[in-house]
């Protein structure tokens, strides 16, 4: 599959993927006779992957060093886990303040006409009252 397909198959930009590809966060992708890229089962899963992780808020520093100690073929799995684990652990606390603030504007919504339109009433008073006090102190 060639990168224009890739890309309008995944939904990334052919650039981002030239990028990925040239710090060393996809292998080199192999080429077909005319040199366009020819990107294998192999790449495109790659490319989920660091998708997935990109849009779960890892940072491409973080993705380089995963892919790094994935390629060492040394007993890196622990480490590899471990960036992920932090990554999960990141993603779970930020949706949980997402949740919190989900449930205050519920909350808010379902209780908009006891607080907001009494306010704006209030509000309505005070420059009411602003505008006579100043009417008397004209005369």
């Amino acid at each position: 599959m060639n990168i224009k397909q890739v890309s309008e198959q995944l939904d990334v930009p052919r650039e981002t993927l030239r990028y990925w590809e040239s710090v060393g966060l996809l292998p080199k992708v192999p080429r077909n006779s005319s040199g366009y890229r020819n990107c294998t089962e192999n790449e495109i899963k790659w490319v989920l992957f660091i998708k997935s992780m990109r849009k779960a808020g890892m940072s491409v520093e973080s993705l380089i060093d995963f892919v790094k100690l994935y390629r060492e073929h040394q007993d890196s799995r622990a480490a590899q886990k471990s960036l992920v684990q932090e990554q999960y652990d990141q993603l779970v606390a930020r949706r949980n303040e997402l949740n919190k603030t989900i449930n205050y504007l519920k909350y808010k919504l379902d209780h908009f006409d006891k607080h907001v339109i009494p306010f704006l009433e209030e509000q309505d008073y005070y420059e009411l009252r602003k505008k006579v006090i100043l009417d008397d102190q004209d005369d």
